[in-house]
């Protein structure tokens, strides 16, 4: 066929050539995934958070903040279930857009249909602390993201939580500034650990700065590890 006669047919309706349905297929993809900072989406398999996923967090709010910061800043929405000592300072230093943060630090006696409503509205859904949730209704919740796109990050106790489809947690942090307490520290360097299902089965880590773009962070008195289940060892230099 000439080139004349492909351009003819390419430009009437209904009509796609491959490589067009090639580059849709390709920003289709990249839509199913939220950004979150080059170190971090370098650990992750899909690097960055796909769509429908569920991802638990351990051992650190400032990782939590860190894989939440882009997607806000991009102008996704988030949330924050369950977690009554969240520091929003800490959060928006750490590049959260926290005018897309909606709070919710006590979600009542019926904490599964709170996030379910959050599931159906929102792109990102955190959830603390929610000791009325069972693991039943923890998996139709992951059931849910799965559906709406959204993505679902337990963090706490996750003994209740079915198998997530990753796992990333901090195993070390160190701070260096003022020394231990409240006060502007200059640096949080972590030691940060991804496993999950399928291709993610095999663990990375890597060591990589939980700070916002400025540099700057407030650390909040004991926010370090309050809420994980399994705390992770923090040590303070200079």
């Amino acid at each position: 066929m000439s080139r004349a006669a492909v351009t003819t047919l390419a430009a009437l309706d209904g009509v796609v050539t491959a490589s067009g349905m090639a580059v849709g297929t390709a920003d289709f993809a990249a839509r199913q995934v939220l950004p979150v900072r080059e170190q971090l989406g370098a650990l992750l398999p899909w690097g960055g958070l796909r769509r429908g996923s569920t991802v638990a967090v351990r051992g650190s709010a400032m990782l939590l903040f860190a894989l939440i910061a882009e997607a806000t800043a991009a102008g996704s929405w988030a949330a924050v279930v369950g977690m009554a000592g969240l520091g929003v300072l800490a959060a928006a230093e750490a590049g959260v857009a926290v005018e897309r943060l909606v709070l919710v630090p006590h979600p009542g006696r019926d904490p599964a249909a709170v996030v379910a409503s959050l599931i159906d509205g929102l792109d990102l859904i955190v959830v603390a602390d929610t000791p009325g949730l069972r693991s039943t209704e923890a998996r139709s919740l992951s059931a849910r993201a799965r559906q709406r796109g959204a993505v679902l990050l337990p963090t706490g106790r996750l003994d209740d939580w079915p198998a997530p489809d990753l796992d990333v947690s901090c195993v070390e942090q160190v701070w260096s500034g003022p020394g231990r307490g409240e006060g502007r520290v200059r640096d949080c360097q972590a030691t940060v650990r991804v496993v999950g299902r399928g291709a993610a089965a095999r663990p990375r880590s890597a060591r990589m700065p939980l700070v916002g773009g400025d540099g700057r962070l407030t650390r909040p008195a004991g926010s370090g590890d309050r809420f994980s289940g399994r705390p992770s060892p923090a040590t303070s230099a200079g």
